[in-house]
């Protein structure tokens, strides 16, 4: 009779115990350190690349050829990112002559299914002439801050919207208006842009809503001041506070929590008209407003990305 080896299969066994604890530990250290997903920085250096890549398109005045071709370039833009463009065409009275100036809201939507939505917007239009110049006051008003800030730094936070958790599931659109200054008088009419938004907003049938709006407006300045304004703490209270409450919680500095301008501007029409609470982020103390040196030598783009900073946060932190 042959003699069994009793200690061959044991130690089988504990081979196999072992084998199974290592897979065990490896599985449970995989899952430990993975990386976690890590807050998009929104592109200082890229963004002031598109302001200036827009000022070189000179004025982009309501109907002009530069305006044309900024609808281009934005467009193009937003499509490679994915998002879904679309343009809100209205005819609008020329102030001096009373012939008809085609004009286009542009509206950038992200996550169109979405039925609660938050609006982002600017205005993308150049006034006719630099009329606060005091040397050139019918010279070439090219609008790197009053004008092209607020398209370069929606361009940019395009780039990195995808990559966050936004609170609620909310919707997100970027509205770009039209119009806002097609004026060569004083009492020529401003706005004209978000007021047709706003009333078609208002009036026409739609399956979502918009919770609050934000507009963008002369954000670039390299020496970056934002007070409270004092038409969006009337008409959105909630909102405008949340916001500063956010440049106060990621350390931005030049956000200001007092008010100190009362501002007509593109949030009026959404707040009066479609009745979208709407606060207006906007830097008034620019010494080069309406001139001719409104160029993107006084704009920084780390101006800029101190803005996408605050709402980058907020987009994850919305009341």
């Amino acid at each position: 009779m042959k003699r069994m080896n009793t200690s061959k299969p044991w130690r089988q066994m504990i081979r196999c115990l072992i084998l199974m604890m290592l897979i065990s530990v490896t599985s449970l250290a995989c899952g430990t350190t993975a990386e976690p997903k890590v807050t998009p920085v929104f592109n200082a250096e890229r963004s002031y690349g598109y302001l200036k890549k827009i000022c070189r398109l000179r004025s982009r005045m309501s109907g002009s050829p530069g305006m044309a071709e900024q609808q281009k370039m934005i467009s193009e833009h937003f499509r490679k990112l994915k998002a879904k463009v679309h343009f809100q065409t209205f005819d609008a009275p020329h102030p001096l002559t009373g012939n008809p100036v085609r004009m286009n809201n542009m509206i950038i939507s992200w996550y169109p299914e979405a039925k609660k939505r938050i609006l982002f917007a600017c205005h993308y239009d150049t006034r006719p002439y630099p009329d606060r110049d005091r040397t050139q006051p019918r010279g070439l008003f090219i609008g790197a801050n009053d004008g092209a800030s607020g398209v370069a730094f929606l361009m940019e936070l395009g780039n990195v919207i995808r990559d966050l958790k936004i609170s609620h599931g909310y919707g997100i659109d970027f509205v770009f208006f039209d119009g806002e200054e097609l004026v060569y008088r004083e009492n020529d009419p401003y706005f004209l842009g978000s007021k047709y938004f706003a009333n078609q907003y208002k009036t026409q049938a739609r399956d979502f809503e918009y919770v609050y709006g934000i507009l963008f407006d002369m954000i670039a300045d390299k020496n970056l001041m934002i007070y409270m304004e004092k038409n969006s703490i009337k008409y959105a209270p909630k909102l405008t506070r949340s916001i500063w409450q956010a440049a106060q919680k990621t350390g931005v500095r030049q956000f200001i929590p007092k008010v100190k301008f009362e501002i007509r501007d593109d949030h009026l029409p959404l707040n009066e008209i479609a009745h979208i609470p709407t606060c207006d982020i906007i830097d008034f103390d620019y010494p080069v407003w309406h001139t001719t040196r409104d160029i993107p030598r006084y704009c920084s783009g780390t101006s800029m990305a101190k803005v996408g900073k605050v709402i980058i946060y907020w987009l994850q932190n919305i009341p």
